[in-house]
């Protein structure tokens, strides 16, 4: 752990400040499963009985390319968020949430569902011991596509690998995104030089649809992501 710190650490010396323009933009499967984190937020079932949602008239529509599809397997071996029931003692199972693009279901809870006239997802979870079930996840991720890293960046001639975000703007109503970011430029398919006081802008609607994911799913967290390019973001520095 120790040794993975320094190098990284050395890697980002010298970081450079990048010009303000419209790119390709990879996001490190670290930081990756923070645009699933939006989506979950958008999906769930309170945002859409209050009407909150920039994705609350898009189910049955297709909001990520074609071929990207979306998980929560509260049954998945050893995940952190494993459970046999969610937190209404309801039996769960494995939930297709995006299928080839397209969004299949809501999460819900028992008081979602009833808000919406529909029936409970058996996602309900508890933030602590005293508060009520709400809509969650337990296990989401997103597929593994087909391509390397390597041959997913390879034809880019200027964009921005990212490693690390910073701060949040994101838009709920309107899905308007907006982070700081620090990481890499990437410069004719490879790594370049190290990237920092970068901002990221663009509206997540149009992110998740011109996404590409590449194979590089592992399991780390309770939301995972391979690597995910993003077409024409705004990127914003000097």
């Amino acid at each position: 752990v120790g040794r993975t710190a320094g190098e990284r650490t050395l890697k980002r010396l010298n970081a450079r400040k990048p010009e303000t323009t419209s790119a390709p933009v990879v996001f490190d499967p670290r930081v990756s499963a923070s645009l699933m984190g939006h989506m979950v937020g958008a999906i769930s079932g309170a945002a859409i009985a209050r009407g909150t949602s920039f994705l609350k008239d898009k189910r049955g529509q297709q909001i990520f390319a074609s071929g990207i599809t979306i998980v929560d397997d509260p049954h998945l071996h050893r995940g952190l968020g494993s459970k046999p029931f969610d937190a209404e003692g309801l039996a769960n199972g494995k939930k297709i949430l995006v299928a080839d693009g397209v969004l299949q279901s809501w999460i819900l809870s028992l008081s979602s569902a009833r808000q919406l006239g529909l029936s409970s997802t058996a996602q309900a979870a508890r933030g602590g011991v005293a508060s009520p079930p709400g809509p969650a996840v337990s296990n989401l991720f997103m597929e593994p596509g087909t391509l390397c890293v390597t041959d997913l960046i390879s034809d880019i001639r200027a964009g921005f690998y990212v490693t690390e975000l910073m701060g949040s703007s994101i838009n709920g109503l309107t899905g308007d995104y907006s982070r700081g970011a620090s990481g890499f430029w990437i410069e004719n398919g490879e790594l370049s030089y190290p990237v920092s006081e970068a901002t990221l802008a663009g509206n997540l609607i149009d992110m998740y649809l011109n996404t590409t994911v590449a194979d590089d799913l592992t399991f780390r967290f309770g939301i995972n992501a391979p690597t995910l390019r993003v077409e024409g973001m705004t990127i914003a520095g000097s």
